[in-house]
Order: structure tokens, then sequence, then C-alpha cells
């Protein structure tokens, strides 16, 4: 996959295209029907399926104080991207001048003039320029103007209710997994690399994975049951701990995983761990034996999660 950051890193052959625009965190159901529709028509006209995004999301940046969790970092989005056949990622800087850029003159100069977009799919609920004033009518009536095709998407249920990031994010905060699951047909999972930690777990008999979120929030916390790729040929089965570790009175939010049956030197790999049960809250004890013993109750629910 092609990525692409910046208008004036496209290059020359980069124009024509089947394009969709969007944040897509999470890239959850609603967001993977968009992208079917994008192939179809990618192959139908045999173009490149491209997407365009944001960095930060606009919503982060008009109210970055009262923004939501991402579901997805950028590097974890383009993944999933990857694998639901995008080819082109352009992602734009959202800044004082995209925000202020008319629908008219966004439409000029980064579907026309930037991509030479000759079809392009939206959802229903699509708004873009200055004041969220473009709408799907706007697109259609440039489209005939310039020469594109439009097509819109209608909104994906489940459970007859619209699949949101929203949503998403409201499952994972009531630790529901399994809803969270069947939103983004996947189970909820989060990346990053191996880092060294302060290697308490190892005193105690449960030593960690400790990977850093790199995150202003996280979407969950607590203790899971987990499996993690990317260190082995298969899953490997564990339960981690996500939040600021008060026992230890951790500051910053770090994701720890016991791995079970596992041992061998995984510092610096990059791994994917899956959240596939919520076990408890992450909460303070009196000591570090306490700790212990709630671990191990932990590690034996997980153990028995996956054993059903």
């Amino acid at each position: 996959m092609e990525f692409i950051r910046g208008l004036y890193n496209l290059p020359p052959g980069a124009r024509g295209c089947v394009a969709t625009i969007g944040n897509f965190d999470g890239v959850h159901r609603g967001h993977q029907a968009v992208l079917a529709q994008v192939r179809a028509q990618a192959a139908r006209l045999q173009l490149p399926a491209a997407l365009i995004t944001f960095e930060p999301l606009p919503r982060e940046y008009f109210t970055p104080h009262e923004t939501p969790p991402r579901l997805t970092r950028l590097r974890e989005k383009l993944q999933a991207l990857r694998d639901y056949g995008i080819e082109r990622v352009l992602c734009l800087r959202f800044d004082r001048h995209l925000a202020a850029l008319s629908p008219a003159a966004f439409i000029r100069a980064i579907l026309v003039d930037g991509l030479g977009v000759k079809y392009l799919v939206v959802g229903d609920d699509f708004r873009f320029g200055e004041h969220r004033a473009g709408t799907y009518a706007t697109l259609e009536a440039a489209g005939a103007e310039y020469g594109f095709e439009v097509a819109r998407m209608h909104s994906f249920r489940v459970g007859g209710e619209r699949v949101s990031s929203t949503r998403v994010r409201e499952a994972l905060a009531h630790g529901d997994m399994l809803t969270a699951a069947l939103l983004l047909g996947r189970s909820y999972s989060m990346s990053g690399r191996v880092a060294h930690g302060d290697k308490r777990g190892r005193t105690i008999g449960f030593p960690t994975a400790n990977v850093y979120l790199h995150r202003a929030s996280s979407p969950l916390a607590g203790v899971f049951a987990v499996e993690v790729a990317g260190i082995a040929p298969a899953a490997v089965q564990g339960v981690a701990n996500i939040g600021n570790r008060p026992t230890v009175d951790g500051t910053r939010s770090l994701l720890e995983v016991h791995l079970f049956d596992f041992s061998a030197d995984i510092y610096g790999s990059y791994v994917q761990v899956s959240f596939l049960k919520k076990l408890r809250e992450e909460r303070r004890f009196d000591s570090f034996a306490a700790l212990r013993e709630q671990i191990l109750r932990d590690a034996e629910e997980a153990r028995a999660f996956f054993r059903a």
C-alpha cells in the first residue's frame, strides 16, 4: 500500500483513482462496507482504490481537550486499510489552512487537481469544507462539472442501530468485548513495540511484555484475556493489564501482557494484542503479595476462558 503524507508529496503518476474520504477510526463494519464499494468500483474502472484521511483528526484539532480516545492509531489504521484492500492512502495534515478551505476549494485542490478522482464513495452523513458546509449534493454538482461520479453509502446497521466509532467506544468502555467485536468484524486490538519496563513482574513470578501505547487516552482499561500476534507462528494466549498500574504508583498508560507458556526474548518485537474478554477493573493493592494472588486468579480465569 502506498502512503502519501501531504498533497505536496503526491508523485506525478498518482492521479486517477476511486476514492473515499473520512477519519475511519477503528475501520469498523460500516467503514468496511464503504471500502468494499471503493474496491468494487476500482476493479470496474481498473484504477487504484484510494482513501483520504487526516492527522490530527478534525475533532482533535477543533476540541483537543474534549476528544474521545481513538480506537486506532495511524499505524494501526493503515494496517487495517491494507487488509481491506486499499492501495493508496493520502494523509492530509488537518490545520488552520485545511479547516478554512471552502467546499469548492477542497474539491478542486484535493479531488480534482490533486488525486484526479474518477469515482468518489462517501457515507450518508459526510460533511466537509469550512464550517462543514459541503454535502453530498455539493459533491454531485462538482462531479457533474469536473467529470467524476459520486456514490453515497447508507448507514450499516447491527441490531437495528447504526454502526459507528462512538458505538464501538461505548462497548469497550463497558467491557463488552463481544459487542465491540460484532461492530468491528474482528476482536478489538492494539499494536505496539515490546519495550523494557521496570521488570517488577519478574520478582513476583509474572514476567510481562510491556507495550507503551503512545496515545493521549485509551478506549479501554482493566484486566483482559488476550491473544498476542507477531511473536510466534500462532497467536500466544495470555492475560493483560491496561492502565496506570496504581499499585506501583504508575502515571503513564501502559499495556502489560503476561504470556502463557512462552519464554522467548521478544524485546523490540512489534505485536498486536487482541482483547477477548474483560476480567476485572484495574485497582490498587496494598502489597505485592496481594497483587500476586490476584494475578494468579486472573491468569486462571483467563486460562479457563480459553479452555472453554
